[in-house]
């Protein structure tokens, strides 16, 4: 069995002894668009994290048998056009929970007690001329007691409900926008106004793209925080960016933009308010994150070749 892994460069160095005791692998650092045909051609098991597989490049691959997306979103892959074409799709959930969890609330944490700002003086030697032991210079404030409204109650916004629980934080579970609540759920737009820290959960879908935007913006109390380690493209930059500027909320903690890696003009990324910290799509990547794909990814690949279904897409 042929098996090609498109992007290792995505992996950070992990084993892939996984994939190698599975037939004859090959990987590639990364794959740009006028690569992915000449890197994917004779593979029977294709392998990948990014790399976009679109319905012209599927229609070229006739060995490809199987696609296994190393993350859990499979937007970069055309699932119509490999349904159509027989190839199978897998993806992996849950590798990177507690690695999500736990950079959601480093964001929490830092914007809620300027530790930022704090490192920032400290390096700047700031302490050092203090006329007393501690600097009070910014603001510190405690999760508990606190409104935490969650939007998207998957597999992770529970997670992170649990863990905003353990800290004393109220926890509201945002209902989908435009939907009557169900029991236990918080309308859209009263989760919006009432919430303290808001934290994002969910996929991007056409129902969640610019979920919120200016005017839920404007909704938000002037000390709540917003915080997406999701999807980019959930909340509308542009209007974030305006909305921070105008200290019209207290900050933002963002691991996600709309388009990946950054451009050079994006709202966020050339923003340099200390009421943003913006981190460059890391909340999923711990090491012990990723090792937990490899594997789950390699369990994929021997199932399908046994004949068995996990995780399967298409």
């Amino acid at each position: 069995m042929n098996i090609t892994l498109l992007d290792t460069a995505t992996l950070a160095g992990t084993s892939l002894e996984p994939f190698q005791t599975l037939g004859n692998f090959t990987s590639y650092p990364l794959t740009s668009p006028e690569q992915v045909l000449a890197h994917s051609s004779g593979a029977q098991v294709l392998i990948t994290n990014k790399v976009v597989l679109n319905r012209e490049t599927l229609a070229k691959l006739p060995e490809l048998k199987l696609i296994c997306v190393a993350a859990t979103g499979t937007n970069n892959v055309d699932l119509a056009a490999a349904k159509e074409f027989g190839i199978a799709v897998t993806n992996v959930a849950g590798y990177s929970t507690p690695s999500v969890v736990q950079h959601t609330f480093a964001l929490i944490t830092n914007l809620l007690g300027n530790t930022h700002r704090y490192i920032a003086d400290c390096q700047q030697g700031l302490w050092q001329q203090s006329d007393m032991f501690c600097r009070l210079d910014y603001s510190f404030n405690d999760i508990g007691d606190k409104t935490f409204a969650i939007i998207g109650y998957g597999s992770l916004g529970k997670a992170v409900a649990d863990v905003a629980k353990a800290f004393g934080a109220n926890v509201i579970i945002s209902e989908r926008k435009g939907d009557k609540p169900r029991e236990g759920r918080t309308e859209f737009y009263q989760a919006i106004k009432n919430a303290d820290i808001i934290s994002i959960h969910c996929p991007l879908t056409d129902e969640s793209r610019d979920l919120i935007g200016s005017e839920e913006l404007a909704m938000m109390k002037p000390s709540a925080i917003l915080i997406n380690t999701a999807r980019g493209g959930i909340v509308n930059e542009a209007q974030l960016a305006q909305a921070l500027t105008n200290k019209q909320i207290a900050g933002a903690g963002f691991d996600v933009l709309t388009k990946e890696p950054a451009a050079e003009n994006n709202p966020l990324a050339v923003y340099r308010g200390d009421n943003l910290i913006l981190t460059p799509h890391i909340a999923w990547a711990s090491e012990e994150s990723i090792i937990r794909l490899v594997k789950q990814v390699s369990l994929n690949i021997s199932a399908f070749s046994q004949g068995e279904s996990l995780n399967r897409l298409v």
